[in-house]
């Protein structure tokens, strides 16, 4: 046995005969195929002059090809032209079960009815090769007749540009219905990407500088009463400049972990410390009664200056700060 058969025996060439006998008509082609290549297309001939051997081989390659239960029912025939000729009388009449349907569907065919050129060119091949196994002729001048003549009516004018240009083989003319399909596939994309007229989108890109020194709520110089004079300022080191009776309130969002040198410094407005003197909302009696303890500082005790807050508890809520004197918050 050569290595050909052991091969066949290990796996399928083509698909084994079904015990209803749908797929014959092609299980014949195909068989004869194979035994040709294999050499052994005359073991199924009358009158063969095969050896034993050779019938032996041919044997085991159509049994292979058969359904089980199928080799059950010839399990006692030997000789491959005797189970060629028994399959043929069971399974022959499958032409004639086959050939009205495929006339049928031949008859329905049209271009018009499928949503692509790839889907109509199947349907062409299938129904033509049944034909052909059931014994019609279909010839490449039938197909372009079918295909001319079940064009949609929209499509007349292109009919008979198709037709004028003088198509002899059905692939030809498929070929054109295919590239022009995909044409009109990609112009209906472009039109339909944006209206009419318009101009493309321009693309955004996004730019991160991370050296930015925002503005944000300051605090103006000046006196606002009650010690509270926010404004619009700017903000630098990660601090909110608005102060509240005089004290500096840190923004966390631009807090950073190094350590700032305008914090050490004391201000040289009002002495305070952890703002600069050009932000500082310290209120301006304040700042004056600063500025005069640093005149006398070299002369005299050192003079406190106190913040006074007028609240609606205070005993002294009458006073009105606006006409006190600088001796009147003396110690």
């Amino acid at each position: 046995m050569t290595n050909t058969t052991i091969t066949s025996l290990v796996k399928l060439e083509f698909v084994a005969l079904d015990i209803s006998g749908k797929n014959y008509l092609s299980w014949v082609l195909d068989a004869e195929i194979h035994l040709n290549a294999l050499g052994l297309e005359d073991t199924v001939k009358e009158g063969n002059q095969a050896s034993n051997q050779e019938k032996a081989r041919s044997m085991i390659f159509l049994c292979h090809h058969l359904h089980e239960n199928l080799k059950i029912e010839y399990l006692t025939v030997k000789d491959p032209l005797v189970l060629w000729n028994n399959l043929k009388e069971r399974y022959d009449h499958q032409k004639m079960v086959i050939l009205p349907k495929a006339r049928h569907d031949w008859i329905q065919l049209r271009l018009q009815d499928f949503k692509s050129v790839s889907e109509y060119n199947s349907a062409m091949f299938r129904i033509a090769s049944q034909l052909k196994l059931c014994g019609d002729k279909i010839t490449d001048e039938d197909m372009l007749e079918k295909t001319f003549f079940t064009f949609h009516a929209t499509n007349l004018l292109l009919q008979q540009q198709y037709r004028e240009k003088g198509f002899k083989k059905y692939a030809e003319l498929i070929s054109c219905l295919l590239v022009a399909e995909q044409n009109n596939e990609l112009l209906l994309m472009n039109h339909e990407s944006r209206p009419t007229g318009s101009t493309p989108l321009s693309e955004v890109n996004a730019v991160t500088n991370e050296n930015f020194r925002g503005r944000g709520r300051g605090c103006k110089s000046g006196y606002n009463r009650g010690g509270r004079g926010c404004g619009r300022g700017s903000n630098h080191g990660g601090f909110n400049s608005c102060s509240k009776g005089g004290r500096i309130e840190k923004n966390p969002r631009r807090e950073t972990n190094g350590n700032n040198k305008h914090i050490e410094n004391a201000c040289y407005r009002c002495g305070g410390k952890g703002h600069w003197s050009r932000t500082c909302c310290t209120p301006r009696h304040l700042v004056n009664l600063y500025q005069e303890s640093l005149k006398r500082s070299g002369k005299g005790p050192r003079i406190e200056a106190n913040h006074v807050d007028i609240t609606e508890n205070s005993e002294q809520k009458d006073i009105d700060i606006n006409y006190l004197e600088s001796a009147d918050f003396l110690a």
